[in-house]
């Protein structure tokens, strides 16, 4: 009887223990007797994960724009006609010598050259203005005579001629000794005529005529 109430009384008290041992704790809640770690933390002793570190510059920065602006291109230099421009004013006789000579006795042809003696140039336009002696009127036109554009420029020094035909003699016309020469101006500038030397110059009424002024001798008698 004694033994199985020793029994008893040991079974009684295990059952104590095992229920204290298992119990809520505190707070409520079943204390395994070891704290679990929560999800996802580290366990102690652990170092912790240093932070990223900071995202490096790109390696090659774009260099400062420059502050000097590009110069501007300078002014358009636009070429200023020189040769025959209406910069240069026409020769009248103020501005050039002339002289007379004989080419061809049988036709009374004759080189006519005048000469710039100013100091500027001047343009020989067109055909010079021939009269004979005392005879009235003058030498008729010979020859394509040069526009504005083609006229003559002569720099102080230079020439130009023309070539005068006075005509065969025919009977019907009359000899001359002299001739004057005015210039072509395109204007009412008042010229004083310039006079040459021509001995036995026969002017036909029909035949007489002069060409335009040209650079060289041998194209005025030609014409």
């Amino acid at each position: 009887m004694s033994t199985v109430r020793t029994a008893a009384v040991v079974l009684a008290a295990v059952s104590a223990f095992a229920l204290s041992a298992c119990g809520p704790s505190e707070d409520g809640a079943a204390d395994t007797g070891s704290t679990a770690p929560s999800a996802g933390a580290k366990p102690s002793g652990t170092p912790a994960t240093p932070a990223a570190p900071p995202k490096a510059p790109s390696s090659s920065p774009k260099p400062p724009a420059s502050s000097a602006s590009s110069p501007a291109p300078g002014p358009s230099v636009t070429a200023s006609a020189t040769d025959d421009g209406y910069d240069v004013f026409p020769c009248s006789t103020y501005d050039v010598t002339f002289t007379a000579n004989l080419a061809e006795p049988t036709t009374s042809s004759y080189l006519l050259k005048i000469t710039n003696k100013s100091g500027k140039a001047c343009r020989a336009l067109g055909h010079p203005v021939v009269t004979f002696g005392a005879l009235d009127g003058q030498a008729m036109q010979r020859g394509k005579a040069p526009g504005i554009e083609d006229a003559l420029r002569l720099e102080p020094g230079e020439s130009a001629y023309a070539g005068l035909l006075g005509g065969a003699h025919d009977g019907t016309g009359k000899t001359v000794d002299s001739i004057a020469l005015t210039m072509d101006t395109e204007s009412d500038l008042e010229q004083k005529p310039l006079t040459a030397s021509t001995p036995g110059l026969y002017v036909s009424p029909t035949v007489n005529s002069v060409t335009p002024w040209v650079d060289n001798a041998e194209d005025a008698l030609s014409l």
